[in-house]
């Protein structure tokens, strides 16, 4: 197996990668009310740790999304590419996340090597989830860290309070 992956040679995250075609996202003032109460927002941190424990790459975003649309990130370094889609779905009994992962890992000695997963895991609203897609191999001296949490889209305080200020005749 590949010993070490040099991740902070070449490492992007394509503006973290969020793919805005898949996404459609509409900016605040066009956002239609029946949807503001629906929409998610997405609060992914990226890292890259070596050696298990230091911080040499960290990256955050916030996106805001609909239930059942995902939303997708890619991250490339010099011999490796992770591409990811969160698909978070709101249901009266419980909450899940389906996370899809495709990896690619290019080895000098193997070629490139393709992995693929999907998972649907237990969601609560401001709960971080951990997604490791690279697993907890102990064989690398790298490893990718995807903390997400999930909550109800709210509206800005100055735009509650300017409609606030409107309404009472001010």
């Amino acid at each position: 197996m590949i010993r070490s992956l040099c991740f902070i040679s070449v490492l992007y995250l394509f503006a973290l990668g969020f793919l805005e075609a898949q996404e459609q996202q509409v900016s605040r003032p066009e956002m239609a009310r029946e949807f503001r109460g629906r929409s998610l927002v997405l609060d992914i941190n990226a890292r890259v740790l070596e050696n298990k424990q230091d911080v040499i790459w960290d990256q955050s975003h916030k996106k805001i999304t609909m239930p059942g649309s995902p939303v997708s990130i890619q991250l490339a370094g010099s011999n490796v590419v992770v591409a990811v889609q969160f698909t978070p779905f709101i249901r009266r009994d419980n909450n899940v996340l389906v996370i899809q992962g495709q990896i690619w890992i290019e080895d000098p000695k193997r070629g490139i090597s393709y992995y693929t997963s999907i998972q649907t895991v237990p969601m609560e609203f401001n709960e971080p989830i951990y997604y490791f897609p690279l697993g907890t191999n102990n064989q690398l001296d790298s490893s990718i860290e995807i903390i997400l949490t999930v909550n109800r889209y709210r509206e800005p305080k100055e735009n509650t309070e300017e409609k606030a200020a409107d309404t009472n005749g001010e």
